[in-house]
C-alpha cells in the first residue's frame, strides 16, 4: 500500500463542512496535483493514484517555492484490474500494486484532507479535476469545491512564441530533468519546476490567486 502525506492538514470534518457556505482559500498555500489512471477517458478510465505537492507563495515578495515535506501520494486499491500491460508498463503500477493500494474511500478523504483549504493546479487540469471528482462522486463523497489552474494554460500565455503543448515538451524547453516520468509524484514536482520557471513573468501579473485565474483564463483567446 502506498500512501504518504505530510505537513499540517485540516482534520476530513472540517473540510467536509465547507460544503456549505463559500469557501475562504489559503491562497498563500497552492497545490500542484498530479494522477495516474487507466487510460485517458474519463467516462471509462479508472483512478489509480494521486500525488500533490504544496507551493508556498509570499504576495508580499513575489515569491513562489516548492515544498517537499508538505506532499501527498495515494495508491487507490482497485477492485478489478482494468489496466492493460501497455498501461502499466506507462506508469509501473502493476496487478500486485493495484490489488493492495488504500481503500478509496479512505484514500480520497485523505486527499481532501491534504488539500484543505488550498487552490489547485495540474497540467491538463481538466483531467485531473474530472477523475478527480468522478471517484469522489463514485463513493458519495462531496466534490471538491477548490478552485483548478491549468499550468498549460499559463505556460501559453507567458510564453506564447513557444511551440510546445505537451509536459515533455515544456520539461525540454526549459531543461527540466524528471527521472521517472508518469509516476504522479515525480510528475507533480516536474509541474511544480515548470511553474517556478514561468513565475518571473506569472508574478508581474498577478497579485492573487483571482489574478492568476484571470491570466490562465486568456489562453481562450489566444487559442480562438
Amino acid at each position: 500500500m502506498l500512501f504518504r502525506s505530510i505537513g499540517d492538514p485540516v482534520s476530513w470534518l472540517s473540510w467536509l463542512g465547507r460544503g456549505f457556505g463559500r469557501l475562504e482559500l489559503d491562497e498563500a498555500r497552492w497545490v500542484m496535483v498530479d494522477v495516474e489512471s487507466t487510460g485517458l477517458n474519463v467516462g471509462t478510465d479508472a483512478l489509480l493514484a494521486i500525488a500533490a505537492v504544496a507551493m508556498q507563495v509570499d504576495w508580499s515578495r513575489k515569491r513562489l517555492s516548492m515544498r517537499p515535506s508538505d506532499s501527498f501520494e495515494v495508491l487507490l486499491r482497485q477492485k478489478d484490474i482494468l489496466s492493460t500491460k501497455e498501461n502499466i508498463m506507462l506508469h509501473g503500477i502493476g496487478v500486485q500494486a493495484q490489488q493492495q493500494g488504500l481503500v478509496p474511500a479512505d484514500a480520497m478523504r485523505a486527499f481532501c484532507t491534504f488539500v484543505g483549504k488550498s487552490p489547485l493546479l495540474a497540467f491538463h487540469a481538466a483531467f485531473d479535476r474530472s477523475l478527480i471528482n468522478k471517484q469522489l462522486h463514485a463513493l458519495g463523497l462531496p466534490r471538491l469545491r477548490s478552485p483548478w489552474v491549468d499550468v498549460e494554460h499559463l505556460c501559453e500565455v507567458t510564453h506564447g512564441n513557444v511551440k510546445a503543448r505537451s509536459l515533455d515538451e515544456w520539461m525540454a524547453h526549459f531543461a527540466i530533468d524528471c527521472t521517472h516520468r508518469h509516476q504522479a509524484a515525480s510528475d507533480a514536482f516536474a509541474q511544480c519546476e515548470v511553474l517556478q520557471r514561468i513565475w518571473p513573468v506569472v508574478r508581474e501579473q498577478c497579485k492573487g490567486w483571482a489574478g492568476l485565474q484571470r491570466l490562465a483564463s486568456q489562453r481562450r483567446w489566444l487559442a480562438t
